[in-house]
């Protein structure tokens, strides 16, 4: 069923257009190489994502840093699977993840398409809780800047996603009102309620097959966001 009176589509920018999974495990496989660690990529990978998760989670109530996040992510995971590293070591290389990660480029399948049907009909916009200094870049290099009129990030806006400033402040440089815009992303807490709570409509992108309540809109693949706008 269409959505009426959207005139501005708002995307979270990883884990909804850029495949953050992909591109970390690639970023992984290149800066223990470059360490010469050697660790079983498959299973650090399966330890990292919710350690890495929980700490966003973290970083989004306000209860860490920015750098807390990027060395206790790695070091939490490393002291679960009983691998020992030095602490400059784990500065290093959460240094070197944030270097190299912007250097791939994936992105879910269908993002292209998608742009291209939304950008012909709407005003697109980013609003991420990512690092100022890594999300420009993964866009640029995944060749989408072009669709997005504005792009909003926590460190800009002062303030993480659900907090309602950072949409607010979307919503300001955009020169939208909330009542026309749609927020489309992976988290139900930050990009759903949070932009719900502040009169947008919104779109669950739940490829991870998490528990939604019913009320909330959601797809499957991004081509499928086409059943409503």
């Amino acid at each position: 069923m269409k959505i009426k009176n959207i005139k501005h589509v708002f995307f979270d920018l990883d884990h909804t257009l850029w495949d953050f999974d992909k591109n970390s495990a690639l970023t992984f496989d290149k800066i223990f190489h470059l360490h010469q660690l050697d660790i079983d990529r498959t299973e650090f990978s399966s330890v990292y994502e919710p350690i890495n998760l929980n700490y966003w989670k973290l970083y989004r109530e306000e209860k860490i840093n920015k750098s807390n996040l990027r060395y206790k992510r790695l070091k939490d995971t490393f002291d679960a699977i009983e691998f020992e590293v030095s602490d400059d070591t784990i500065h290093q290389l959460s240094e070197d993840y944030i270097t190299y990660l912007t250097t791939f480029n994936h992105l879910f399948e269908g993002t292209f398409d998608i742009l291209e049907h939304l950008k012909k009909r709407y005003q697109l916009h980013i609003i991420t809780n990512g690092f100022d200094e890594a999300q420009q870049k993964k866009m640029d290099n995944a060749n989408i800047s072009k669709y997005f009129n504005t792009v909003t990030n926590s460190e800009i806006a002062g303030v993480k996603k659900p907090n309602p400033i950072i949409f607010e402040y979307a919503l300001n440089i955009a020169k939208a009102e909330s009542h026309e815009s749609i927020m489309i992303g992976d988290n139900i807490e930050a990009d759903v309620l949070g932009a719900i709570d502040v009169g947008f409509d919104a779109i669950l992108f739940n490829y991870h097959n998490c528990n939604a309540e019913d009320h909330i809109k959601q797809v499957k693949s991004l081509l499928d966001i086409k059943m409503y706008l």
